[in-house]
């Protein structure tokens, strides 16, 4: 056997293994790499959107708890202008208790005043006719003179 020969038939081995593997190794394989590298480029883009998604999500969160933190100093806002007048309508009701209780007060000082002028005065009218029969050493009948001890008690 010559070398030459040998070669060639080497060669020519070798052209039928490439153009072998070029019509039905090859398409497969690169089919493979592309649909590789389709999923790794959709990935990509996935987890740029994923991170969009989440830059978005973490700004409507910060603008929820703004607004949260908004409406709740306005409940204490409210709450506590609920307090003021409830302490102020509190202070208006006592007030007027208070009015209520001096007035009830004054009312019951100047009765318990007048029943005492008028006991009083009973008292001084008994006096009188008490004295008025030891000057006149007789007795005077009161149902007989009322008419007299009514006009003493409306002088004194």
């Amino acid at each position: 056997m010559n070398v030459n020969v040998t070669f060639i038939s080497e060669m020519i081995a070798f052209v039928v293994f490439v153009l072998f593997c070029m019509k039905f190794v090859w398409p497969p394989l690169i089919g493979a790499i592309e649909a590789r590298q389709k999923t790794i480029a959709d990935g990509l883009a996935a987890s740029d959107r994923a991170a969009k998604d989440l830059a978005l999500a973490q700004e409507k969160a910060t603008a929820q708890l703004k607004e949260a933190k908004a409406q709740a100093a306005e409940i204490i806002e409210a709450a506590k202008k609920r307090e003021a007048q409830m302490i102020d309508e509190a202070a208006e009701k006592a007030q007027a208790e208070r009015e209520k209780i001096i007035a009830s007060g004054h009312a019951e000082i100047e009765s318990e005043r007048n029943r005492a002028t008028e006991e009083l005065r009973q008292q001084v009218s008994a006096l009188a006719v008490a004295g008025a029969e030891k000057i006149l050493e007789r007795s005077i009948d009161a149902a007989a003179h009322s008419d007299i001890l009514d006009k003493l008690v409306a002088e004194l």
